[in-house]
C-alpha cells in the first residue's frame, strides 16, 4: 500500500480508504490509486485483513482423495457457502495423509468452522474436534459427539434396491460391505433386514469389503473363481458403493460375463460417473446438492450460536434403475 501511495502520489490512509471503497476519496484520485495498484500488480490480502479482525470467513472441507462422491459434495459446498460470504478451503485425507493430518491443516489456516465428508474417525475423536471448532459430518454419524450430521437414510435406501432385486426374482443376492467406509454399518444391517423380511435368510451372504474399485475387483474374482469350483453364482449383487460395484463389472465383464443378464450389480451414492458407464448402473442416489446445502447451513447457525444441541438432518434417498440390474437369469420377460 505504502507502493502504490507514494507511485499515485497521495497518502497510504488514502489508499487503504480507496481499497475498503469508503468515502473520502474523489472519483479522480480512486481511478488513480486503482490504476497503479493494477500496473505494479498490488492485490489487496483480504486474508489478512479478516485475521486482523480475528475472522477469517473461511470454511474448511476435509475429503478423501479416492471417493467420487465427495467430488459431488464438494460441487455442492462452494456456492452454499459464498451464499453466506465464506471462502473454501479444501484439505484431502489420502495414502500416506492421514484424516487427522488433513484437519490440522484446515485449523492451522484458521477456518472457522469444518465439514468433514466420510469421516472414519472415533466418536470420541470427532467430539474433541467439535469442541476446538464448529464441526458437521457428512456420512458419518457418532451419536453423542459434539458435531452435526448430514446423511441420508441408510437403511431406506438398501431396502429400496432389495425391494427391486426380489421383485425381479433374486433370491441368491450377496452384499460387499463396505468396511469402515461412511454408513457400511448401516447398509450391512439394513441388508440383512431385507433378507429377513423376504424370507431369504438362509441365502444371506455378507462379504467383507471396501468402498473402493480394487474390492470390487477381488469379489468378482472370488465369485468366479467359486464358480469354477461348482459352487452356485448369487444372482445379483448389493456393493456398498458405487466404486465398489464398478469393481465388480470390471471383472465380471472381463470375464466374459453380460451385466445383468448373468448377473445383476446395484450400487450406492449416485455419483457422477454412475450413469457415465457404457452400461449404466443402478444405484441408490444420495442427493449431494441437498447434503450440501445442509451442512454448511449447519456450520453458518453454529458459528452464530455455537451451543446449539447436536443436530442431525436424514434425508431420503432414491433408487435409480439403469442398465445393471434385470430379472433374474432364466426367468421370462
Amino acid at each position: 500500500m505504502a507502493d502504490v501511495a507514494a507511485r499515485a502520489g497521495v497518502s497510504r490512509a488514502l489508499v487503504s480508504i480507496v481499497f475498503r471503497n469508503q468515502p473520502g476519496a474523489s472519483e479522480e484520485t480512486r481511478e488513480r490509486v486503482l490504476k497503479v495498484a493494477d500496473e505494479i500488480g498490488y492485490r489487496p490480502d483480504s486474508a489478512a485483513r479478516l485475521l486482523a479482525r480475528g475472522r477469517s470467513r473461511t470454511l474448511g472441507v476435509m475429503f478423501a482423495v479416492q471417493q467420487i462422491f465427495h467430488k459431488d459434495l464438494i460441487q455442492g459446498i462452494y456456492p452454499e457457502a459464498e451464499r453466506f460470504g465464506y471462502d473454501v478451503l479444501l484439505s484431502a485425507a489420502a495414502e500416506g495423509r492421514s484424516e487427522a493430518k488433513a484437519v490440522e491443516a484446515l485449523l492451522g489456516h484458521r477456518c472457522e468452522a469444518l465439514i468433514v465428508l466420510g469421516s472414519e474417525a472415533e466418536a470420541a475423536d470427532l467430539d474433541e474436534l467439535g469442541r476446538r471448532v464448529p464441526t458437521v459430518s457428512v456420512g458419518h454419524r457418532a451419536p453423542r459427539a459434539r458435531a452435526d450430521f448430514v446423511h441420508s437414510a441408510e437403511g431406506e435406501g438398501v431396502r429400496q434396491a432389495m425391494d427391486h432385486l426380489v421383485e425381479l426374482g433374486h433370491r441368491r443376492i450377496v452384499h460387499i460391505d463396505g468396511g469402515r467406509g461412511p454408513g457400511s454399518a448401516e447398509r450391512r444391517r439394513a441388508y440383512r433386514s431385507a433378507m429377513r423380511r423376504h424370507g431369504l435368510e438362509p441365502e444371506a451372504r455378507v462379504i467383507p469389503g471396501e468402498h473402493t474399485e480394487q474390492s470390487g475387483i477381488e469379489t468378482g474374482l472370488l465369485l468366479l473363481g467359486e464358480r469354477d469350483r461348482g459352487l452356485p453364482l448369487p444372482t445379483a449383487v448389493l456393493a456398498g458403493n458405487d466404486r465398489c460395484a464398478m469393481g465388480v463389472l470390471m471383472s465380471l465383464t472381463r470375464a466374459g460375463m453380460e451385466v445383468p443378464r448373468d448377473l445383476s450389480v446395484v450400487g450406492y451414492d449416485d455419483s457422477h460417473l454412475s450413469h457415465l458407464m457404457p452400461i449404466g448402473l443402478t444405484t441408490v442416489r444420495q442427493d449431494a446438492m441437498r447434503m450440501a446445502e445442509h451442512a454448511v447451513r449447519f456450520a453458518m447457525e453454529r458459528l452464530e450460536n455455537p451451543e446449539l444441541p447436536s443436530r442431525e438432518a436424514v434425508l431420503d434417498p432414491r433408487l435409480v434403475v439403469r442398465g445393471t440390474s434385470g430379472p433374474v437369469p432364466g426367468a421370462t420377460a
